[in-house]
């Protein structure tokens, strides 16, 4: 995965969408256009981070950057489709994660590794309020996502719907669910994920099949959400191991 840097006020604020890595803000700048560019990455999850003019100056070799400095990447995501259709080409039963407020990118990328570790074919992120594939991601994810379909999507809970219009069994990890190791999770199948300390949103919680939880020895009640998803993707592949695969 390869950036590009671009800068300028107005060519930064235009180019701000799901490929922008991160954003370099000229130290003091608040208001106005800086306002603006840090709310609208906030909801996509892009970092931005401060820096003295002078470093700015350097960055992009002394040119006019008006205080707006950013790389985008050439990630080009995937489909749902896409992940269904390599799960039928290997002929195995769909294995789908689905993030709920996953903003962190360190979370994101952790999530990433564990799912082409675990055997998923795709991971699903929201097009608002969440982590983008970016440079950090990558980082994180030990190179993961050149391998790992991810697909972003307008409507999560369509999403979820959509997945389960198609046979496949929608999974919540979230409090108050079946305990983890009772619940039977063989056959087609796709995990949510929500955000941490929050959990899943309301309406997502209200739209998957079942509920999950994942129980803990001690009285703790949340686990880092990259955390959460390994344990349960793990539990996943324990389960199907030694199975014969169903496909849709």
């Amino acid at each position: 995965m390869k950036s590009q840097m671009i800068f300028g006020r107005n060519p930064v604020l235009e180019a701000l969408g799901e490929n922008m890595d991160r954003i370099y803000v000229q130290r003091g700048l608040k208001e106005g256009t800086a306002k603006k560019i840090r709310g609208r990455a906030k909801d996509l999850g892009v970092e931005v981070i401060e820096r003295d003019k002078s470093r700015l100056d350097e960055m992009c070799d002394y040119q006019n950057h008006q205080g707006f400095v950013a790389y985008v990447t050439d990630f080009v995501y995937s489909t749902i489709d896409d992940m269904l259709a390599e799960a039928k080409e290997k002929g195995e039963d769909p294995l789908i994660v689905l993030l709920d407020g996953i903003t962190d990118p360190h979370n994101l990328g952790a999530i990433i590794r564990s799912s082409l570790a675990l055997g998923a074919h795709g991971v699903v992120i929201p097009k608002n309020r969440s982590a983008s594939v970016n440079g950090t991601v990558f980082k994180t994810s030990a190179g993961a996502v050149d391998h790992m379909k991810v697909a972003k999507v307008t409507n999560l809970g369509r999403a979820v719907e959509e997945l389960k219009e198609k046979g496949i069994w929608t999974y919540g990890c979230d409090l108050g669910g079946e305990t983890l190791y009772d619940t039977n999770l063989t056959g087609p199948v796709a995990i949510v994920i929500g955000a941490e300390g929050k959990g899943l949103s309301k309406k997502i919680g209200e739209k998957v099949d079942i509920k999950i939880t994942i129980p803990m020895e001690r009285e703790f009640d949340s686990l880092n959400a990259s955390v959460a998803a390994s344990v349960v993707l793990y539990e996943i592949s324990r389960q199907n191991h030694g199975k014969k695969k169903k496909t849709l």
